[in-house]
């Protein structure tokens, strides 16, 4: 009856540690550009954006697409269908959910620290439960932040989000520390991260732009694939 149980129990224990396992397993993604590659990992931590990515990378949706607003020290931005030349649009290809995403903030737990990969969406008055576009998306440069600075980004999120996003010592440290983009903290959805090739991606963020943001020579994703962990 002893070895009974004993088994039992390492059947348990064994069971419990593969689920931890697979339960911590990110879907990871590599983005080729024209500058370079860069890989990301989803968090399961926001489910709804994570899927939604698979689906969209899966149907070729962000084959092509230009990184079509670049900010120094600030975001890279791409995603969006329309920038994709005509011979990669598909026309009769089904099309995946284009529909928003709806908002999926993990704060303090994800947030916007450098590397951090975020979805983009409309503003607050025609979009005000803050919900995500369903292919635009933005890795976050940003730089890093002083104490004073923190101070006052903390009264800009506070009159953003009626107070409910206060900034941790924690994710303080970190901003501090790699740096970021904390005013979007608790307003957009971050649902992953740079794994590497963040050198692409500070590449990209210094590139010539026109009034709009938009980088003078063309800047896309050549293709999106799934790794395999």
């Amino acid at each position: 009856m002893k070895h009974l149980l004993s088994f039992l129990f390492s059947i348990v224990v064994l069971s419990a540690s593969a689920q931890s396992q697979t339960d911590t397993l990110r879907q990871k993604v590599l983005i080729q550009t024209t500058m370079g590659d860069i890989v990301i990992a989803l968090y399961n931590e926001t489910p709804l954006h994570r899927d939604n990515f698979i689906a969209h990378v899966k149907n070729g949706d962000f084959n092509g697409v230009l990184f079509h607003r670049v900010i120094k020290d600030f975001m890279i931005q791409t995603g969006d269908p329309s920038t994709r030349p005509p011979e990669l649009k598909y026309p009769n290809t089904p099309k995946v959910n284009d529909q928003n995403v709806p908002a999926e903030f993990r704060f303090p737990q994800l947030f916007h620290k450098k590397g951090a990969v975020a979805a983009a969406r409309e503003g607050d008055d025609t979009n005000p439960e803050r919900m995500s576009s369903a292919t635009q998306f933005y890795i976050v440069v940003g730089k890093r932040r002083t104490e004073w600075e923190l101070d006052h980004i903390q009264n800009r999120i506070s009159e953003a989000t009626n107070g409910e996003i206060v900034l941790t010592p924690e994710v303080r440290a970190e901003y501090g520390r790699v740096g970021g983009t904390p005013h979007l903290d608790g307003q957009y959805t971050v649902f992953g991260e740079v794994l590497s090739g963040m050198e692409v991606v500070e590449a990209i963020q210094i590139a010539e732009t026109d009034e709009a943001n938009k980088p003078l020579e063309d800047i896309r994703v050549m293709k999106m694939e799934l790794i395999e962990n």
